[in-house]
């Protein structure tokens, strides 16, 4: 049972007949305000108490904390039983707010319905405090949902920029690496690269850190909502019906969902990508070029990406952001450039893996879920070696007249004649060729799902001085 509260007289002050301020206690036990002790003793030489007359043992009487924490106690809850009873009733009428105005919204008082209510339709507040709470439980719940749907985007940025700071140091070390091989002339180049690297790097993490924090302000605002909701949703049924319609507002939260960021990792490819060759252009020498290289960026997590950025081999389940670029559902990587006009040729080494996809994807392949039909109708145009055979994916798949296994194919883009050739390139005789229209850019693509891994062949080029 709650305590019952001490009678108002035991609270007052003998001399002023109010309420005790500061109460001091005498050494008789009795209680004075300590103004009102002072004020008393002025014309008492003998410090006598008001109320039995004896002396008192000190002209400094300590104070009464606990009966000082009594009064206050009482104060304030005199004063919210005061502003609690005026909230209850009708400001116009002074009557019992006992009916609710469906038409208006808010709770009225009987002599209301004849007056501004007339033919209006009403309930009891307690029906309508129970319809409009569920109302705001069914508002809560998305609200609930899209906290939980951006603390899960929030982890995803996270591992982004993780990743993007990872990504940024190990193509710094590889940039050091390969100049540190050339000569001194080469260092103001090594310099300017390392330059637009950092400044690349500074400049995603940036962008990765502020879509972090509007991630988070943004949970922070739904959240405090929520909370406000709930917290309305607690009070008493008048109250809470007096302030629905502030607080049914409030849950049709205007926050929008954060927009994806698209390319927020580090392009390593344009860092450590062909370096030597682009570097060792500017004079006369040989150099092994590789005509395309992998983007790791949207190879799928169970894929793993050399860091020269030319082989693909099966690996563990990797913890890495599922970024917009990054497949999700089939074992499969795009080319770092893509193609929108002339002719393009790469060699894969296949060696003995049993089962590999190559060919080429337009730029809006999807990347998440699955792809049907798989084929030209989706966007790639691959053959595929599985279960010991080639066919080439199409609907339905055309099995394709290997005599002996090609241990590596070349890929022909003609994107002016629309053409896609495969060739065993040992035994120089085409696999399959496909004939359509391209309308958008072209990427390789490259899927495995066995060792050994798949390498892109490099070619020799020969750099001559004009």
């Amino acid at each position: 049972m709650a305590a019952q509260p001490l009678p108002e007289d035991d609270l007052s002050c003998p001399v002023c007949c109010d309420i005790f301020k500061e109460p001091v206690v005498l050494s008789c036990s009795h209680s004075f305000c300590d103004g009102c002790l002072k004020t008393y003793w002025q014309d008492n030489i003998q410090r006598l108490c008001p109320v039995c007359r004896n002396a008192s043992s000190t002209d400094k009487p300590p104070l009464n904390l606990a009966l000082r924490n009594l009064c206050l106690a009482f104060r304030q809850v005199s004063v919210k039983r005061k502003t609690s009873v005026e909230y209850k009733l009708c400001p116009r009428h002074g009557d019992q707010l006992k009916l609710f105005c469906l038409e208006d919204k808010r709770p009225v008082c009987v002599d209301c319905l004849t007056a501004e209510h007339r033919n209006h339709n009403f309930c009891t507040t307690q029906e309508a405090a129970q319809s409009y709470k569920d109302i705001l439980r069914g508002a809560v719940k998305p609200l609930h949902n899209r906290v939980a749907a951006m603390k899960k985007k929030k982890e995803t940025w996270e591992q982004s920029g993780q990743l993007c700071t990872s990504q940024a140091k190990a193509a710094e070390e590889r940039i050091k690496e390969e100049f540190s091989q050339l000569h001194s002339f080469l260092q103001m180049e090594e310099a300017l690269l390392l330059d637009e690297l950092r400044e690349e790097q500074q400049r995603k993490e940036e962008s990765i850190r502020s879509k972090i924090d509007e991630i988070t302000q943004a949970i922070t605002e739904i959240s405090q909502t929520t909370s406000h909701i709930e917290q309305e949703m607690e009070v008493d049924d008048l109250s809470f019906l007096q302030n629905f319609q502030e607080t049914e507002k409030r849950s049709k939260s205007s926050v929008k969902d954060p927009e994806d960021l698209p390319e927020a990792l580090i392009n390593t490819a344009k860092y450590v990508g062909n370096l030597k060759y682009n570097v060792w252009r500017k004079i006369l020498d040989t150099l092994n070029y590789t005509p395309i290289l992998l983007d790791p960026n949207t190879a799928h997590p169970m894929l793993k990406v050399s860091e020269q950025l030319t082989t693909l081999s099966v690996s563990g389940n990797q913890t890495l952001p599922d970024n917009a670029e990054r497949f999700d559902t089939y074992l499969q990587v795009l080319g770092a450039e893509g193609y929108a006009s002339g002719k393009h040729a790469w060699e894969v080494e296949v060696g003995r893996n049993p089962s590999w996809i190559l060919g080429v994807a337009r730029e809006s392949l999807k990347r998440k879920g699955t792809v049907s039909p798989l084929g030209p109708a989706s966007g790639i145009w691959c053959i595929w070696h599985k279960d010991g055979g080639y066919v080439a994916v199409t609907q339905p798949e055309t099995p394709l007249l290997v005599k002996k296994k090609p241990h590596r194919v070349r890929v022909e883009l003609d994107m002016e004649r629309g053409d896609v050739t495969f060739t065993d390139q040992a035994l120089k005789t085409t696999l399959h060729k496909f004939r359509c229209r391209f309308t958008e850019r072209m990427f390789p693509l490259l899927s495995t799902g066995n060792d050994p891994p798949l390498r892109v062949s490099s070619q020799k080029i020969s750099v001559l001085k004009e």
